[in-house]
């Protein structure tokens, strides 16, 4: 595939093209003619549509604009009504990244406003929203990003190459198999190997957060060799399917990984605050932020629906899969037509307050791995109406009785549905204004929500667009960022809601929540979130009262007795049973073999016997370290 950058050398007008490479599966060219840049006559559009790859023209370096005048040309031309904040020069790559309030009116009408920045200045300009929630992480992300422009480049034009530069295992016969290193008939450390004659590719690398005797996934399975992967793909954020990745990195891996920009930034900040949270613990963290960086370098996001080649021989398009911010199914196109797999990773199957339900059409299909996480047939949960409700009751009789709620929630998705939830109930009156404390990681991943509204409802998209609307602003949230603030939530602040992480009780704020208004009668304690095998949560919400914290160097055992209300509300980001099975009849087209993974035993053989008896499909349900030969 080098030589397709000589073709399309040779079908440009002579000395036209003064570079060429790859950025991942991209093909990006540059010019030091200003008049072909601004207008190169359709001549990049022919070159697409003969070899079928995405080709990006860009000035060379060496004709734009110096960046200090560049900065002053570009916020001459932005109008003042755009609220223009940050403008990022990459100059690796002649990208202005121009960040405003309002991104429309910098585009202007039919574009022209960003043609007069292309003509005045030489640089390709890429416009962002300004978060309505200033995020420090994303303003990491960005330094690492931008810091480490030049090795980017190197990086990215290496991941061509392996991708374009043709068979380095040869190819004999073709087929397909997938590995379970972890997530299978079990709920936690999501890894799946993915193996062609030519790829070696992970599908997610999470932890058990729950589990100290199996926390991590099976990589030292034989056929797992890191120095052969060739990428990662990351379905999600969560980091039972995230949160062993920059381990990779700590034993040598410097490949790709792929996801969304919102799944980037929010395990990014996941893993960042596992790290805190074995330290504080006593515990050695498994990597360091150092690694958490290393990745961040080597991450390639996509949009949904953007289709890229990441081996010779699998092609990736990532969908909505409505479980949370960013979070994507991942089909593969493998081979020349070979076969088309889908990777549900966690879905949900119905519009929420944040999310639109899962995509469900997909080009070709013939094989799914479905999560079944609510997969039992006992496992339908009920009206959201009704779960409103019951969340309403359960607020206003612990505030009649002077009380507080604790809310233990997974620190992205849950905490923002319960915040949308809360919100609109005050907002339309059905519930009395109250104060809702916000700790952990919630108020971050919060704001990375504010940042990327477009993967958001269109619904709350609308409000966050409309400043005075955005429900995340509402005065009723208030941000605890210390353990002094905590102290005085929990000793001077008097009935209110707290929305903490983590959502099973296993460390984090939460806990510490807990240990304090565990003895009041008069406090609640609401799950809204699935609770795994081994963690407190489980416990608690199965019954347990007196739970041991842990035991002083005398043996004597620190006992916490669980006196508050103890309430569920079912506000998920999986598909219950009924959802499951409907996205199998719905999907387009209907797959001929189902593997079932992520869920305790007894749902993942539930759920696919229940499938082949209905659909009359073939199914399976794996154990961790089985290898199932797709093709």
């Amino acid at each position: 595939m080098t030589a397709i950058l000589k073709e399309i050398n040779k079908n440009m007008p002579a000395g036209m093209i003064s570079d060429s490479g790859f950025e991942g599966a991209n093909i990006v060219l540059y010019t030091k003619d200003k008049e072909f840049f601004l207008n190169n006559k359709g001549m990049i559009k022919k070159m697409v549509d003969q070899i079928k790859k995405r080709i990006e023209l860009r000035p060379d370096p060496s004709i734009c604009l110096e960046v200090e005048q560049a900065e002053k040309t570009i916020r001459d031309l932005i109008p003042d009504e755009a609220g223009p904040g940050d403008i990022i020069f990459d100059t690796q790559r002649s990208i202005v990244i121009i960040h405003a309030e309002k991104p429309g009116l910098v585009i202007g009408k039919q574009g022209e406003l960003l043609r007069a920045i292309r003509e005045k200045t030489m640089w390709v300009p890429l416009i962002k929203r300004t978060p309505a929630i200033k995020s420090q992480l994303i303003e990491n992300i960005r330094s690492v990003l931008y810091e480490n422009s030049d090795y980017r480049r190197k990086f990215l034009d290496k991941t061509g190459h392996r991708i374009y530069d043709g068979w380095i295992r040869g190819k004999k016969e073709e087929w397909i198999r997938i590995t379970y290193l972890g997530g299978a008939r079990q709920v936690g450390r999501s890894c799946m190997f993915l193996q062609t004659p030519e790829s070696r590719i992970l599908l997610d690398c999470g932890i058990n957060v729950a589990s100290d005797d199996d926390a991590y996934p099976m990589l030292e399975a034989p056929e797992f060799k890191l120095d052969d992967l060739d990428a990662v793909i990351v379905s999600h954020a969560h980091l039972d399917h995230s949160g062993l990745i920059p381990w990779l990195y700590k034993m040598g891996y410097r490949g790709p990984v792929y996801c969304t920009l919102p799944t980037r930034d929010i395990m990014s900040l996941l893993q960042l605050d596992m790290v805190k949270i074995m330290r504080s613990e006593g515990k050695e963290p498994i990597f360091t932020s150092d690694e958490v960086k290393e990745m961040v370098k080597h991450t390639i996001t996509l949009d949904y629906d953007e289709v890229t080649d990441v081996t010779p021989d699998v092609r990736i398009t990532m969908y909505n899969a409505g479980h949370m911010l960013g979070s994507a199914m991942v089909h593969m196109h493998i081979g020349n037509g070979l076969h088309n797999l889908l990777y549900s990773a966690d879905m949900k199957y119905a519009r929420t307050r944040i999310l639109e339900s899962a995509a469900t059409k997909f080009p070709r299909l013939e094989t799914l791995m479905l999560e079944s996480t609510y997969g039992g047939r006992d496992n339908v949960l009920p009206p959201v109406a009704e779960q409103d409700d019951l969340l309403k009751k359960i607020i206003k009789d612990t505030i009649a009785r002077q009380g507080k709620i604790l809310l233990p929630t997974l620190g992205s998705g849950r905490a923002q549905e319960v915040m949308i939830l809360i919100e609109e109930m005050v907002r339309k009156g059905d519930l009395d204004p109250v104060p809702v404390y916000i700790d952990g990681m919630v108020w971050d991943i919060t704001a990375i929500h504010t940042a990327y509204p477009e993967f958001l409802s269109a619904a709350v998209r609308k409000q966050i667009f409309h400043k005075d609307n955005n429900p995340f602003l509402s005065p009723i949230f208030k941000r605890v960022g210390s353990a002094k603030e905590r102290k005085q939530v929990i000793e001077e602040a008097g009935s209110c809601v707290i929305v903490a992480t983590s959502g099973m009780l296993v460390g984090g704020p939460s806990v510490e929540y807990l240990k304090a208004l565990a003895d009041n009668p008069h406090n609640s304690l609401v799950f809204s979130c699935y609770q795994p095998e081994g963690s407190m949560g489980k416990r608690i919400r199965e019954g347990v009262r007196e739970i041991i914290m842990r035991v002083d160097s005398s043996g004597k055992p620190d006992v916490l007795d669980i006196k508050m209300e103890v309430h569920k509300i079912e506000i998920t980001g999986h598909s219950d049973r009924r959802e499951l099975m409907g996205f199998v009849s719905h999907c387009q087209p209907r797959p001929k073999k189902v593997i079932i993974n992520h869920g305790e035993n007894s749902r993942c053989l539930d759920l696919a016997s229940s499938i082949h008896r209905q659909f009359r499909i073939e199914t399976v349900a794996p154990r961790n370290l089985e290898a199932v030969r797709i093709r």
